[in-house]
């Protein structure tokens, strides 16, 4: 295959205008691979009772729980057609549940439990990456963004905007409360994160400046005591668009993004079917020119598919929006340096 690939500096002198970054989940690998990667989760994950569950990963060949997590979706939707046995779809639905919530765990146990575990020098890199751009969107879970947007609050060597729409003054019970009238908001999680919580008239977020507890200590109790954050996790890309549809955060986080223009750089994801409603922003909307990072050989197989899927979105433009053609340009992840 012959993609050029150039360097993030070089895609960065390309542009003109606004510039937009999309962040996957390689943008937490990159930080901290030993805990992000869908392998490790796959092994520190506790599926002690559920044998059955741990052995859909081997029979379908990988670690990536969406994956499976799809598969248990797929198969409850078509399983009438050649079963009528009730109890058996609601098992692949309840497994499906499950899976999501051994997923949330998984994370919210493996990770780093204070913002110092992430060096100074990785927050100063990874805020000069995130500079570049007007809008920052994410469909990762974590905290790593979350804890870099703190921390380039206090630095005086760089200076960013960045605002999640939550703000400092509207409280409840202690959390920082989402208004939807911010129209100043430039941070946005796509798919929710650990620390953004549904309280039923509310959004709220969980904060370390108004409770004085760790923000993953919070996390994790709220978990203890079945308390759940805003988190699309669902298999398909369908059943994701139910969730955004039926919450006000993640319906106004994916309105943002079917609105934006110009550039957009694409950081450590895949493009994959599972996030076709994503993808299908990108193809119907009035992006310009984006840019898909390549981490390795790009003749890898992932990389292929990852260029492959790329492209598809050049055609699928054509047949939404003619007038406005989207151009692709890949760029080597490692040379944004993001954390290092």
């Amino acid at each position: 295959m012959d993609t050029k690939i150039i360097s993030f500096k070089e895609a960065l002198s390309q542009c003109t205008g606004k510039k937009h970054i999309l962040l996957g989940n390689g943008f937490s690998i990159a930080c901290r691979s030993e805990i992000f990667l869908y392998k490790n989760l796959y092994e520190s994950a506790d599926f002690s009772n559920n044998e059955h569950i741990k052995s859909l990963f081997s029979k379908l060949g990988t670690y990536d729980f969406e994956e499976v997590i799809q598969v248990l979706d797929k198969s409850s939707f078509i399983l009438p057609l050649y079963n009528t046995d009730p109890n058996l779809r609601n098992s692949l639905k309840d497994d499906s549940s499950l899976l999501k919530e051994i997923l949330l765990k998984t994370i919210c146990g493996k990770h780093p439990d204070l913002p110092s575990e992430i060096r100074d020098s990785e927050y100063l890199n990874c805020g000069l990456f995130l500079q570049n751009f007007d809008c920052i969107y994410t469909l990762n879970y974590d905290l790593l963004l979350y804890w870099t947007i703190m921390n380039l609050m206090n630095r005086e060597d760089i200076k960013i905007k960045c605002n999640d729409g939550f703000s400092t003054s509207q409280e409840k019970d202690g959390f920082v409360v989402w208004s939807s009238e911010n129209h100043n908001t430039n941070v946005y999680f796509l798919h929710g994160a650990l620390h953004i919580f549904d309280d039923g008239d509310k959004m709220v977020k969980f904060t370390w400046c108004k409770t004085g507890i760790r923000l993953i200590e919070q996390i994790r109790y709220a978990l203890k005591t079945n308390r759940f954050p805003v988190f699309v996790s669902e298999g398909t890309s369908k059943e994701k668009m139910t969730r955004i549809n039926h919450n006000a955060y993640l319906s106004k986080a994916y309105r943002s993004f079917a609105s934006i223009a110009g550039n957009l750089f694409i950081y450590g994801h895949s493009l994959a079917e599972n996030d076709k409603h994503i993808m299908n922003l990108i193809a119907a909307g009035k992006i310009k020119n984006l840019y898909v990072s390549i981490f390795g050989d790009e003749n890898s197989k992932n990389n292929i598919k990852i260029i492959e899927n790329a492209n598809s979105l050049v055609n699928e433009r054509l047949n939404y929006n003619p007038k406005i053609p989207l151009n692709i340009t890949f760029f080597r992840s490692k040379s944004a340096k993001v954390w290092r």
